[in-house]
């Protein structure tokens, strides 16, 4: 049987023990490195060898969605696993543009995740169920958004969760104070101020607030 060589990336030693200890003790499995951070994770990966990569997304330093980026930059044909607590449509759909081949909740059974990981080996995209449902809305309201645009209404328009958080920040909010006040994570209001500054054409917070308030979106 050939061995899979996994790598993974967890800030939370327990999990990432756990983890270490779940994939090199289950035959046909090997754990080729276990690092806390992305940038740890980067710094080893042109020589560790591995068939495939987990990565969490809340983690100190670079986020996992920048970490899968930056790895497939460097081995562009790596499969990368995200292994998350977070289940944001966003987040899902940037981290699958970011280069991730699969999306798995961190309450994955042991063995399904084992099976996702050989899975995603051998060329598929394993999703926690609750995962492709989300998946499949994104698609369903990005297809509506088009059919809309192509409609006539105005492409640029900001959305109204893209409001709030610009309204925000413009009363002085910074990303983590925005997020806790949504109630959703710092990820998602990055991937949101991204959307919005490319729709605007702005290149700050200040530049995006100025726009907003002269073209009457805020």
């Amino acid at each position: 049987m050939t061995t899979i060589q996994v790598g993974l990336v967890e800030d939370q030693t327990l999990t990432r023990q756990g983890l270490t200890a779940l994939i090199g003790g289950t035959p046909g499995y090997g754990c080729a490195g276990a690092w806390r951070t992305c940038e740890e994770m980067l710094a080893r990966l042109p020589e560790a060898r591995l068939d495939i990569l987990l990565l969490d997304i809340g983690l100190p330093g670079m986020s996992g969605i920048d970490g899968a980026r930056r790895a497939r930059e460097i081995l562009s044909q790596l499969p990368i696993l995200m292994l998350t607590v977070h289940e944001d449509n966003e987040l899902v759909l940037e981290a699958l543009c970011a280069g991730a081949c699969g999306y798995l909740v961190k309450k994955t059974p042991p063995a399904r995740l084992l099976e996702a990981i050989r899975e995603a080996h051998e060329g598929g995209s394993p999703m926690s169920s609750q995962i492709a449902r989300r998946v499949v809305e994104v698609l369903r309201t990005l297809r509506v958004e088009t059919a809309a645009e192509t409609a006539g209404e105005d492409g640029h328009r900001l959305t109204l969760r893209e409001r709030e958080i610009l309204r925000g920040l413009a009363a002085g909010n910074t990303y983590q104070t925005a997020a806790r006040s949504l109630g959703i994570s710092t990820d998602t209001v990055r991937f949101h101020i991204r959307k919005i500054y490319r729709k605007l054409q702005a290149h700050s917070q200040s530049e995006a607030v100025a726009k907003a308030l002269r073209q009457g979106l805020l």
